[in-house]
């Protein structure tokens, strides 16, 4: 069933990806590192006693240094200033995934999701983050994402 309030939704179609007189095959973006192919690293961040977190010029300046660091593509950023507290939420949204922020200065904490792939370093972004909030104290999780073998594994591929 058809529903019509989908058609408020935006609609966007890679014309590279449908046009039939493109030869070219679409990049792939997976991931060797550490003897696995995969399709990105996803890393979470919870930052406590951190400062910073209802200053939203910071927060974008901040987001823009780690997308650069980590050698990302940056496409849009999108942020969201909460009163009364002055808490913050956004997006950078990258080629290669994302960046996300969720702030809540009233507790001194930010939750930080960085997820992406092809040939970039988000790791770098850490550093980037505990340096702009003022923090030592960071919690991290580490996880990669779409893990399809062992890159000499033919019986995968």
């Amino acid at each position: 069933m058809h529903n019509s309030s989908d058609q408020q939704w935006p609609r966007y179609i890679d014309n590279n990806l449908t046009n039939n007189h493109s030869q070219e095959q679409a990049q792939d973006l997976f991931t060797e590192k550490e003897g696995q192919l995969f399709a990105g690293t996803h890393i979470l961040l919870d930052c406590w006693n951190a400062s910073h977190l209802n200053n939203i010029s910071h927060i974008e300046n901040t987001l823009r240094k780690a997308v650069e660091v980590s050698g990302a593509t940056l496409l849009h950023i999108h942020l969201h200033h909460f009163t009364p507290n002055g808490g913050v939420s956004g997006v950078a949204v990258l080629a290669e995934s994302h960046i996300s922020i969720h702030t809540w200065p009233e507790r001194n904490f930010a939750a930080l999701d960085i997820f992406m792939c092809g040939e970039t370093q988000p790791e770098k972004a850490i550093a980037v983050f505990e340096e702009a909030f003022k923090t030592r104290e960071i919690t991290l999780t580490k996880h990669l994402r779409g893990i399809v073998a062992a890159p000499d594994d033919e019986s995968t591929q």
